[in-house]
Order: structure tokens, then sequence, then C-alpha cells
């Protein structure tokens, strides 16, 4: 059985409304991120600053929540979550927090930037404590947190969407990385690039329930440009890329042979596809395979780090 939509009801404490809308399960995406920062740092020879590791890591959550609670607003202000009856709860379609009257569109937009403001302060402290070339990343990561769905730009009704997650997780990672190298490298972009692409299947699988509100709001990403029939090969693509360039990574010597290893998430992505490639135009029947892309994506992740770990 689906889990229930939220309702005014169900959060009578002011505070858990607002933590509840920050759709925490789905946070773990970034903290696996910062763990695959840190990794690397780690595998390159460099003594953690546990106190600057806790920060970044609490921080880059803040930023995923601020990004989750404007993308609700914006989704709200071009109707497309209002629309959205194809949805699967609680993985597309948004939050539901403002169509069902748990918080307003105002109150959303409110703690959307306060969180993206914390997050701006904890830059700026982190840029005091390590270099500030920081500032290149943090602006990236807020504009693209920003520009997602926000108008003018609203890069995910542009094409762009896929690009912004695979961006905005591959600078979670090598933000992590710098924090620790205070500089720049190569290394956690070998390291991030497969898991953020990863990630960026779980956006493009979502999108396929949620197709019919899109076109509907003009939210014009690919899924709702190809026709379904090809859309659904993207999926596939996607999570080939990923691991093709993780095989790579250890082909050229970057990673160790261990980091092989988190091609045990492969299968996971093959199954969720075959969902996919039955039943793209099935909303409904897609369900299994969202899990499935998120387990994919987060075990290659835990997997990765792990392995930079041991070595």
């Amino acid at each position: 059985m689906p889990p229930l939509e939220p309702q005014l009801t169900t959060f009578p404490n002011p505070f858990l409304r607002y933590f509840a809308a920050t759709r925490p399960s789905f946070l773990s995406a970034a903290l696996v991120s910062c763990l695959l920062g840190l990794a690397s740092a780690h595998y390159s020879g460099l003594a953690l600053q546990p106190s600057l590791a806790v920060v970044t890591v609490l921080f880059a959550l803040v930023a995923h929540a601020g990004a989750n609670v404007l993308n609700d607003y914006y989704d709200a202000l071009n109707g497309t979550d209002a629309a959205n009856t194809e949805r699967v709860f609680p993985f597309t379609g948004g939050s539901r927090f403002i169509q069902n009257g748990v918080l307003s569109a105002a109150q959303t937009a409110r703690f959307g930037f306060a969180l993206m403001g914390v997050v701006a302060l904890a830059g700026v402290w982190l840029m005091l404590q390590s270099s500030l070339e920081l500032a290149y990343i943090g602006l990236a990561g807020l504009l693209i947190g920003w520009s997602y769905s926000a108008p003018p730009l609203r890069l995910n009704s542009r094409g762009w969407g896929e690009l912004c997650i695979t961006a905005g997780f591959l600078l979670i990672v090598v933000g992590a990385d710098f924090v620790q190298r205070k500089g720049f490298a190569l290394m956690p972009i070998i390291v991030g690039l497969p898991y953020a692409l990863l990630a960026t299947n779980l956006l493009y699988i979502n999108q396929f329930p949620d197709r019919r509100a899109d076109i509907q709001a003009g939210k014009l990403h690919w899924v709702a440009r190809l026709e379904l029939h090809h859309a659904r090969w993207g999926y596939l693509l996607i999570a080939l890329t990923a691991n093709v360039f993780l095989i790579d990574g250890v082909v050229n010597g970057a990673l160790p042979k261990l980091a092989l290893c988190a091609l045990l998430a492969l299968p996971l992505s093959l199954k969720a596809f075959a969902v996919l490639h039955r039943h793209a135009a099935q909303p409904s029947l897609l369900a299994p395979a969202i899990p499935l892309t998120i387990g994919a994506m987060l075990l290659h992740g835990i997997v990765l780090t792990m392995a930079l770990w041991i070595v």
C-alpha cells in the first residue's frame, strides 16, 4: 500500500512540519556525495579534519533540503504538481505540502530561501577555513539549486535538468574534497562523476510519471520532448555511462581495483530499466523501478566510498 500524502493534521508540530517539507528521506543522496568527497581526499593521502568534515556534511544536507523546498515552490507556481494526477508518491509529483495545505506557497518560499541563506553563511565559514576558491563551488551550487526550476531560467524546462543534477551532485563531491585538500584536484571528479550520473537517473525515471503534467505546464525536459519509446533508452544510456566512467578510472589507475566492487549496483539499474522498458507509458506500474534506481545510486556510492577508505 503506497504511503499516505501529507496533511496538515499529520504535522501538528511546526518544527516537524518544516523538517518533513525538506523531504528528508531523499537527503541520503547528498550525504553519500559528501562521503565520496571525503573518501577521495583520504585516498589521496590527506589527513582529514573531522570538524570541517562534519560541517561540510551538515550544510550539504541543508543545501539539498533547500533545493527540494524551492523546487516544490516553483513547481507550485507553474502548476505542474497541482495538475499531476499520475504521480507515484512519495517519489514524484513533489512533496504535496502546498497542494494539500500543509504549508502555503509563501511559507514554502521563505523556508527555501532561508535554508539557502544558511548554506551561504556556512560556505563563507568553510571558505575561511580552507581557501577562498571554495566560493566558486558554493556559488555554482546555489545557482544550480535556484535556477533548476526558478524563472526566468527554469533550466529543467529547457532540457538542462539532467546536466544540472549531474553537476550539482558532482559539486558536492568536489566541495567535500576541496575543504580537506584546500584546492582543486581531478580525483574527486573521477570519484564523483559515476555517482552523479546515477543520481541523474533518479531524476530521469521520475519524469516518466510526471510527463503528462510537465508537458501541460511547459516543463519540456528530455522525457517530455522525446517519444516514450525513445525516451526510455536514455535511462540505460546514463546507467551504462556511469559504470563505464568507473571502469575507466580503474583501468587508467586513478581508482583502485577494489573500486570495481561498485559494479554490484549495476544489476539494480538494469532491473529498473527492464521495468521502465515495459511500462514507460504506465506510470502506476513504474513504482518498483524508482526504489531500484535509488538503491543503485546509494549502493554504488557506499561501496566506492568503502573501497577508497580500505585501500
